[in-house]
């Protein structure tokens, strides 16, 4: 067995998205929020089934579902682990300084590592824990879905608004899917629009400084994509947040003084889409 402390210090030298815990008491420092990781209660039941994990990055959602029992588990992710983000960055960086939109089309180009370094932390993560996740190597949006196959789940988790294609990619969801998908993404409540289908296009890097950040639904223009794909129900397990309470007018000018717009309120929704 590995010295535990070898093991933090080579997971230590990686950069890690998620917190993996690799047992011993060695866990990886991930870069995202904790609060934001998925909860079993969040997902499936993910014992005896099929699994594949779409955009896996570092393996987190995948080794969870192996440690919960899934038959069998499948990583995929293309992006993650090939494209050099240092490179891109400084890319971005002179679009914003010049006022323009950056070519896409450069990240599978200039901006493509072909050893993909991006994948490092998810093969560590796999000898580490000794597992037996499959990987495969591909991006979902153009992959010959005949050649994945199908899943009882599929985990499509921070996927959707980094697509130029909504609709495209859920129908390819739903091509894979026996059972259900788990849709996680960002999402939207505007308001007064409630009822309404709404996307919020991002073209100028305006969400969290990410030009690969292009819609943005509310709850009711993503159970419309989910059934639009060809799901039969979209499940809402996460939506938007409780609503502030309404405010208290101290005097008559106030409640019939000028009405101060609200916000657009951003936040993670998660849905279960079944077949």
């Amino acid at each position: 067995m590995p010295d535990p402390a070898e093991l933090q210090a080579r997971a230590d030298s990686l950069t890690w998205f998620h917190s993996i815990d690799l047992g011993n008491g060695v866990k990886t420092k991930g870069l995202s929020d904790p609060s934001a990781t998925l909860t079993r209660e969040q997902l499936p039941d993910l014992a005896n089934r099929s699994v594949l994990d779409i955009g896996t990055w570092d393996g987190y959602y995948a080794f969870f579902a192996e440690r919960n029992g899934a038959s069998r588990v499948v990583a995929l992710d293309h992006y993650a682990w090939g494209l050099d983000f240092g490179a891109r960055e400084r890319y971005w960086n002179e679009c914003r300084e010049n006022g323009t939109l950056p070519d896409h089309t450069r990240d599978t180009t200039d901006f493509w590592l072909p050893d993909l370094p991006g994948r490092r932390g998810f093969d560590f993560a796999h000898e580490a824990l000794g597992s037996n996740v499959e990987s495969v190597v591909a991006d979902f949006a153009t992959v010959d879905l005949e050649s994945l196959g199908t899943f009882d789940v599929v985990l499509y988790l921070g996927v959707l608004y980094h697509m130029k294609e909504p609709l495209t990619c859920l129908e390819r969801l739903r091509a894979v899917t026996r059972e259900v998908a788990v849709i996680e993404t960002v999402a939207m409540r505007i308001p007064g629009a409630g009822g309404h289908s709404l996307l919020a296009f991002h073209a100028g890097g305006d969400l969290d400084r990410d030009y690969g950040n292009w819609f943005v639904p509310n709850i009711e223009a993503l159970s419309g994509l989910v059934l639009a794909a060809g799901f039969s129900l979209a499940q809402i397990v996460q939506g938007p947040p409780s609503k502030p309470p309404e405010p208290k007018w101290t005097s008559v000018r106030e409640r019939l003084g000028p009405r101060r717009e609200e916000p657009l309120e951003e936040y993670r929704a998660i849905v279960h889409a079944f077949v």
